[in-house]
């Protein structure tokens, strides 16, 4: 008797130590749920329209999506039909919705255009309006309950929200192989971007980005600590911060 109730006792821990092994990728990252062997989504349709309709420095040609708009609906159906798996690498579920994430942004603005703003459009985060896989999303599930549960706060710069005080739209696809090199560059990119953030060793006036999610940032530091990893200016732990005025005009 005196073992079962020890038993009972254990029980609680070895659960949450069987659920906390896959816990840095989300269920929902999974669309379908199999642990099948798949080679990881080939990006290399949204790579090509993005070379030929975003220039280096994140402006969008949006009516050259639209008369490309057969190809990305193209590329699209690539990501319907090529959900995550659990066999995939961390690296190669968060390129596929990282490209989700802004593949489906200019679906939208094409479907509202023309728009002075992504906010002219109705509920355009949280509208359902694509599936893949099995499943419904928003442009909002997929930032918060994919990727920023997924421990890696330089999505911020990789997510583009059609906006010009958003993170440049990168003109390349994410790929597994590149993610990490690529989530450095956006990241030195848009830290040391003087239309984004305005950095001097005393003060800081930074995105608002830094604001509203403030905790994906503070995970091992503070929000200076996290700036000095790319800032090219030294900040000073005690250097005041405040926060620029976010610009919705469309990026283009």
């Amino acid at each position: 008797m005196k073992m079962f109730f020890i038993s009972l006792l254990l029980l609680p821990f070895l659960y949450c130590g069987k659920s906390g092994q896959n816990n840095k990728i989300p269920d929902l990252a999974y669309p379908i749920n199999t642990s099948e062997t798949i080679q990881s989504a080939d990006h290399a349709k949204w790579n090509i329209l993005l070379q030929k309709n975003v220039s280096k420095n994140g402006i969008v040609d949006y009516k050259g999506f639209q008369k490309d708009s057969k190809q990305l609906q193209s590329y699209l159906d690539v990501l319907a039909a090529n959900v995550p798996k659990k066999s995939w690498s961390k690296n190669a579920v968060l390129a596929y919705w990282i490209n989700a994430y802004n593949a489906y942004t200019v679906k939208l603005i094409l479907d509202n255009y023309p728009v002075k703003s992504i906010k002219d459009i109705n509920d355009p985060w949280g509208k359902k309006f694509f599936t893949l896989g099995s499943n419904k999303y928003s442009l909002e599930q997929i930032e918060h309950e994919i990727l920023r549960k997924m421990s890696e706060p330089r999505i911020h710069f990789a997510i583009n929200c059609a906006s010009f005080s958003c993170p440049n739209l990168l003109n390349e696809a994410y790929t597994e192989a590149n993610l990490e090199k690529q989530l450095t560059t956006v990241a030195k990119n848009f830290i040391n971007d003087k239309s984004k953030n305005t950095i001097a060793s005393n003060k800081v006036e930074i995105s608002k980005i830094f604001d509203w999610f403030s905790g994906d940032f503070k995970k091992k530091g503070t929000v200076i600590d996290f700036l000095n990893q790319y800032s090219s200016i030294k900040i000073n732990s005690n250097a005041k911060i405040s926060y620029k005025e976010y610009n919705w005009t469309l990026n283009d």
